[in-house]
């Protein structure tokens, strides 16, 4: 049947129909029975709703329909009324039934929720009222008590309040119906934002009629952490405490990137993204003393509440956080920023909570998640102490009783090597109590291991179905049960609790990791009491740091940068050092060959290091020296932007150096600016050729910009490979070409020395750290000389941030 004539149809097969059409197959509805609910899906054609709401809204009416209940389906959305229709029912057309439901049968109530869902566009408070008379309609019509009406919120939450004010005022059930309002995450973004949007619902409904969604609560091992605690408190009352528990971990890890969603993620970021919400709900479960009643959504919240109150606060060393490499390139690439655009959100967080109570005091609790990480897996570990030592080998071993094997409680959430929901307690614990007809035990696959002991060391419990969040929480939200959801006070005392640590990581630039298999160890975290850390230290430990300047105490460290040797200090003193270096390689050069070729670099950078070689009057040899430029702009020699004007404003005419000595880049030529017929290029690289042995510079000093261009040497720009020794190249910024000596003569060179300033090149600074070979990307990272040695002269700005 074509979708239109369903839609005109639909009217006829409401309620009653399902007494002809499902004979056999579905009880009849007696006069009792006729309660009628009205589903509301706004944002019907959205990604969730596509991916898993309609399914879950089917499954939901599946399992009700048996049970004598009537509904209709809305599906609502700004789109025009055909366009809508059709996204909307081309998902339909796509819904399948659990594999216990015969095909005959899931055809017939896949016919039948068709006819029962209509799309209606809502954009004015008229759409709303509209949508209720519709509602009375049908009601009137098939002679159908109105029970309550489900109103959905797939839409960004800036929409939420204004939606909220036209239910209220237009769309709101009779009395003596019930309104239940859905909202997905994200519930604000800090404290305040939270308490705004918090008030501002508050405003119009109760906080009875919301239901705040966090989808991981409805996941089968997540919702089942407090009934098994409760169907095994004999067992658990006396282990569930800082006397048995080593440590428990909560893991959500990702292999996919945040790309296509950077929008998303650049206001969230991971911990909102993930910690906040998800991860925080189920420290609540495992760490909440147990009420008597976990049905009770009161009891559950007064208990939860409690938790938060004993939350330790946390502090910046509390967390690790990391950023997959590719990260900002893409939000370059999707939000339109420019190429010297980079992002301190994190991607990856490690945090370590602890609670100041008798129960758990000491015991920590680490929360991870993260994008672009080697595996996708999800699961909560509790991890028990074992003071145990046993004699004999291992193999001799009791599987049963042995005390030497680990004991661990694992909720294993999903994906990963078992790659469905499950509970696993170690038989050295105890065996679980677990309810009739949701969970079975599984004995298969024992050779599988799952943190070092292998699966025939656990008791191993699977679903009976496996069922999706969505539609566990759908039925909650039907059948009126809130335990599975976020009140306001619970909302907030998360944010209370999380805000502190946000603003405090905010201008914290988080750890690169390439992705995938290739993070190694690199975001291994350890635990120091209340503090953890990388294991994987940085390269880099500041000394004496508060001493800024001092006029006779230098203040550097040497150590390594791309597995060369860094030199940093605070920028005057560096530059005073890489002057002092310089001198000493021309004298090192004068005296072995009785010259020095120096290769000086343009930009801002080099000023500095110019007025302080300027000062070397006496030691330094400049009778010996040649001066080569490295890169120039397509300029006159005289014009303020030129590099070698730079060069003789604050060098060379403070110096005695030959004239001949002095090798300017031969841009202006025939009255000309770097016009391809004048061959200057080539022009430069004979003199280089015919002057410097080897065309192999003594000592080039190079700079860094913001793309991780050097020299004039930008992303895919020309003279980054072939066998030219000078090129032309065109800045992405300025629309006027450069000339610049290329990667390969670069490469051969005795000595570089590349010289990074200021806060603003941190982030590339910290890119650059982690990047592997990679010119076409990174310029500077293909300086790698073939037989010389490269030196890095980074400041505390560019390297600390």
């Amino acid at each position: 049947m074509q979708f239109a004539e369903t839609h005109r149809l639909k009217m006829l097969f409401k309620g009653t129909l399902a007494v002809i059409l499902l004979s056999g197959i579905l009880p009849t509805y007696t006069k009792e029975s006729r309660s009628h609910v009205s589903v509301i899906l706004l944002g019907a054609t959205g990604d969730l709703a596509q991916k898993y709401l309609w399914q879950s809204l089917f499954q939901l009416y599946v399992d009700e329909a048996t049970h004598g209940h009537t509904f209709t389906f809305y599906g609502a959305g700004q789109k025009a009324l055909e366009l809508g229709r059709k996204l909307m029912f081309d998902r339909l057309k796509k819904l399948a039934c659990s594999p216990e439901v015969p095909p005959n049968r899931c055809a017939v109530l896949k016919d039948q929720f068709l006819k029962l869902t209509e799309y209606h566009q809502l954009q004015r408070a008229e759409d709303y009222a509209s949508l209720s008379q519709a509602i009375k309609t049908t009601l009137a019509q098939e002679d159908l008590v109105e029970t309550g009406r489900i109103f959905y919120l797939s839409v960004p939450p800036f929409a939420y309040a204004e939606i909220a004010r036209h239910i209220n005022s237009s769309c709101r059930p009779p009395s003596g119906a019930w309104l239940r309002v859905v909202l997905e995450k994200p519930f604000g973004h800090d404290l305040g934002s939270a308490q705004q949007l918090a008030d501002e619902l508050a405003s119009v409904f109760r906080e009875e009629e919301l239901y705040r969604v966090d989808h991981y609560l409805g996941k089968q091992a997540v919702a089942h952490i407090l009934p098994f605690r409760d169907q095994n408190r004999r067992h658990l009352d006396p282990l569930w405490n800082r006397h048995h528990v080593e440590r428990v971990e909560i893991v959500l890890k990702e292999t996919v990137d945040a790309k296509n969603r950077t929008e998303f993620y650049e206001k969230y970021g991971v911990l909102r993204d993930m910690h906040q919400n998800h991860l925080t709900e189920i420290l609540m479960s495992l760490a909440m003393e147990l009420p008597a009643n976990i049905t009770s959504s009161e009891d559950i919240l007064r208990s939860k509440l409690g938790t938060f109150a004993r939350l330790r606060s946390l502090e910046k060393t509390s967390a690790v956080i990391g950023q997959y490499e590719a990260y900002s390139a893409h939000v370059r690439e999707e939000l339109q920023k420019g190429r010297d655009y980079f992002t301190r959100t994190p991607t990856f967080a490690g945090v370590l909570v602890h609670l100041d109570n008798l129960r758990w005091e000491g015991v920590p609790f680490v929360l991870v998640s993260g994008k672009a990480l080697d595996e996708r897996v999800s699961y909560v570990r509790v991890l028990f102490k074992n003071r145990a030592h046993c004699i004999q080998m291992e193999s001799a071993w009791d599987p049963e009783h042995s005390r030497c094997k680990p004991r661990q409680v694992i909720f294993y959430i999903g994906h990963g090597e078992l790659n469905s929901p499950a509970v696993l307690v170690s038989h050295n614990l105890f065996k679980p109590a677990m309810p009739h007809g949701g969970w079975k035990e599984v004995l298969d696959r024992p050779q599988l291991r799952l943190w070092g002991q292998s699966l025939s060391d656990y008791h191993v419990y699977v679903p009976v179905t496996e069922r999706d969040s969505y539609s566990f929480l759908l039925s909650a939200i039907y059948h009126g049960k809130k335990e599975s959801f976020i009140t306001t006070e619970d909302l907030l005392a998360s944010w209370v609790f999380w805000t502190p640590l946000l603003d405090q990581l905010s201008h914290e630039s988080p750890r690169l990791y390439p992705g995938g298999q290739e993070n190694g160890h690199l975001l291994d975290f350890e635990m120091d009491g209340k503090e953890v850390a990388f294991v994987a230290r940085e390269t880099l430990e500041v000394i004496d740091a508060e001493e800024k300047h001092t006029a006779d105490r230098f203040q550097t460290l040497l150590s390594t940068f791309r597995e060369s040797p860094l030199i940093t200090a605070w920028a005057d003193e560096l530059v005073g050092r890489l002057a002092s270096d310089i001198e000493a390689a021309a004298v090192s050069a004068v005296g072995r060959s009785g010259e020095f070729h120096l290769a000086l670099s343009g930009g801002s950078s080099p000023l500095a290091l110019f007025r302080q070689l300027s000062g070397h009057h006496y030691g330094f040899p400049w009778g010996q020296t040649h001066l080569w430029l490295v890169d120039e702009r397509c300029v006159p020699l005289a014009d303020p932007e030129s590099n070698f004007g730079h060069l003789h404003q604050h060098l060379l005419q403070h110096i005695r150096i030959p004239y001949f000595n002095i090798h300017p880049m031969p841009v202006h030529l025939n009255r000309r600016l770097c016009v391809e017929d004048d061959r200057g290029p080539e022009l430069y690289a004979n003199e280089i050729g015919a002057l410097v042995a080897n065309s192999s510079f003594d000592l080039v000093v190079l700079g860094m910009g913001v793309d991780g261009h050097t020299a004039s040497l930008f992303p895919r720009s020309a003279g980054l490979e072939g066998d030219r020794d000078v090129v032309f190249t065109e800045s992405p910024v300025k629309p006027h070409q450069r000339m610049s000596v290329t990667l390969p003569l670069i490469n051969k060179a005795k000595r570089v020395l590349i010289l990074v300033m200021g806060k603003s090149k941190h982030d590339i600074v910290t890119v650059v750290s982690r990047a592997g070979n990679e010119p076409q990307k990174w310029p500077v990272s293909g300086v790698k000389l073939r037989d010389g040695q490269i030196s890095w002269y980074v400041d505390y700005e560019a390297l600390l941030g």
